[in-house]
């Protein structure tokens, strides 16, 4: 059974890592839309993969403009939009003794303000009934050292999960967040020297309870699940995909 067929998607940050790890999958059940980042070499790359279903819009999600630009040029070529994923993210990495204003800003700007306006934006444009899917994290959960903003930006998207669901039940529009541990997407490769991310691959690996980090089609096929109707009695909750990191790991 095509879980997706006919429903229209876009993704935030869906030319790599977890986004279009979940893009890929939505392809797979038989989805159509759009993957949004602000990498044009990958989202050539990326669409080109996912075939004729999928275009890319290059954007800043940060920028409200932008976001307006890409939910218009959206419904423009699909019509209205069944499933939005607000994915992207990232940002600085630093302590409370680190961590200065700009970077403060740009960190909550692009896991905070984004995803709020990405749903805002994405709201006129949005069929009754859909879905809104929202990316936590596990550091929302656990103090890892110097993940101190992003883990309070990612429990805020949690507690939005909820809030939206509230703000929107006149709608039937169902909010939920997919909370990932260590995951293999290029992250790895912003953060380690080429030469010891296997070695620190194996190390997160080692760390989890399951016993291997997580792969983006681990995400993805947990956001086929939200958006398809197979989660249609989910409001509001938070799907830990983390191979027991959270709960179970020393």
């Amino acid at each position: 059974m095509i879980k997706l067929k006919n429903k229209v998607a876009l993704i935030t940050g869906g030319n790599s890592g977890i986004g279009f790890g979940i893009a890929q999958e939505f392809e797979n059940e038989g989805a159509v839309g759009v993957i949004v980042g602000r990498n044009q070499q990958t989202l050539d790359s990326s669409v080109a993969q996912l075939g004729g279903n999928f275009i890319a819009i290059n954007a800043d999600v940060t920028n409200l403009n932008d976001l307006e630009r890409v939910f218009k040029e959206a419904s423009e070529k699909f019509g209205k939009i069944d499933i939005i994923v607000a994915n992207a993210g990232g940002g600085a990495v630093g302590t409370v003794a680190d961590i200065g204003e700009s970077d403060y800003d740009k960190t909550m700007d692009l896991n905070m303000k984004s995803v709020y306006f990405t749903v805002h934006k994405a709201l006129p444009y949005m069929n009754d009934g859909g879905s809104i899917i929202l990316i936590g994290s596990n550091a929302a959960h656990r103090a890892y050292p110097s993940f101190t903003l992003y883990g309070a930006a990612k429990a805020a998207v949690i507690y939005f999960a909820k809030a939206f669901s509230s703000d929107l039940l006149s709608r039937k529009i169902r909010a939920n967040v997919i909370t990932p541990g260590t995951t293999d997407t290029p992250a790895f490769e912003k953060f380690v020297p080429t030469e010891q991310i296997d070695a620190v691959k194996k190390h997160f690996a080692d760390l989890m309870p399951i016993g291997r980090i997580g792969q983006p089609s681990d995400i993805g096929k947990t956001a086929v699940f939200l958006a398809s109707d197979d989660s249609s009695f989910m409001l509001g909750a938070e799907l830990l995909v983390d191979g027991g990191l959270t709960y179970l790991a020393k």
